[in-house]
C-alpha cells in the first residue's frame, strides 16, 4: 500500500515537472525558425557581397590598366548586381544588415589591392580562395532553404542565391584559368584567405 502510494506519487511529481517545463519553454515554432534562419541568410550574404564588391575595387585600383583589368571588371561589376540585390533584400525581409559592415567594406578593399600589389597571379589567387568559400558557403544555404523555407514565398530568395553561387563558381574558374595557381606561395596564401572568410562569415552571421 504505503509503495503504491509513493509510485503514485512519483508519478504526479514527473507530470508536474513536465507541465512546468513546458510552461518556461521558449523553443521557436517551425515559422520563427525559419525567419531567423532567412534574416541571418540575407545578413551575412549582404556583408559577404560588399566585401567581394570592395575586393574587386582594390584589385581595379592596382591592376586595372592591365591585360587582366577588363577580366576584373566584369567579375566587379557580378559583384555589383549582387550587392545591390541583398540590398533589396534586407528591407523586403526586414532583415538586420550586420553591424560590422564598415569593417568588411575596409578589409575587403585591404585583401584586394593588397593581393594584387603581389601581381595578377596573386589578386586571381585571392579570387580563387574567396569564391571557393563563397560558393560553398551559398550551397549549404540552399540545402537549409530547401528544408525549411516556403518553396513559393522565397522563391525569389532561392533563385537568387542559386544565380549568385553560379557566378561564383564562374569567378572560381575564371581566377584559374587566369595562372592564379602560380602565384607565389598559392597554397600558403589562398589557405590564409579561406580561413579569414570563414571566420568573417562565422561572425557576420551574428553580429
Amino acid at each position: 500500500m504505503i509503495t503504491s502510494r509513493l509510485l503514485l506519487r512519483e508519478i504526479s511529481r514527473s507530470k508536474s515537472i513536465r507541465f512546468l517545463s513546458s510552461l518556461t519553454s521558449f523553443e521557436p515554432n517551425p515559422e520563427q525558425r525559419t525567419r531567423e534562419l532567412i534574416d541571418k541568410i540575407i545578413r551575412v550574404d549582404q556583408a559577404g557581397e560588399l566585401a567581394a564588391d570592395r575586393i574587386y575595387a582594390g584589385q581595379m585600383a592596382v591592376l586595372g590598366r592591365t591585360d587582366v583589368g577588363p577580366t576584373i571588371q566584369h567579375m566587379w561589376d557580378e559583384e555589383k548586381a549582387h550587392l545591390a540585390k541583398f540590398n533589396e533584400l534586407i528591407p523586403k525581409y526586414k532583415a538586420r544588415p550586420s553591424v560590422l559592415l564598415p569593417l568588411w567594406n575596409v578589409a575587403g578593399y585591404a585583401l584586394g589591392a593588397g593581393t594584387a600589389l603581389l601581381g595578377k597571379e596573386a589578386a586571381m589567387a585571392c579570387t580563387v580562395a574567396v569564391e571557393a568559400v563563397i560558393g560553398e558557403h551559398y550551397n549549404n544555404q540552399l540545402r537549409d532553404l530547401m528544408e525549411h523555407a516556403d518553396q513559393t514565398k522565397d522563391k525569389d530568395l532561392i533563385e537568387t542565391i542559386k544565380k549568385f553561387r553560379d557566378d561564383e563558381n564562374q569567378h572560381h574558374d575564371t581566377g584559374l584559368a587566369n595562372n592564379a595557381e602560380q602565384a607565389p606561395f598559392y597554397q600558403g596564401l589562398t589557405s590564409a584567405i579561406k580561413m579569414g572568410c570563414r571566420l568573417g562569415i562565422y561572425v557576420a552571421e551574428r553580429i
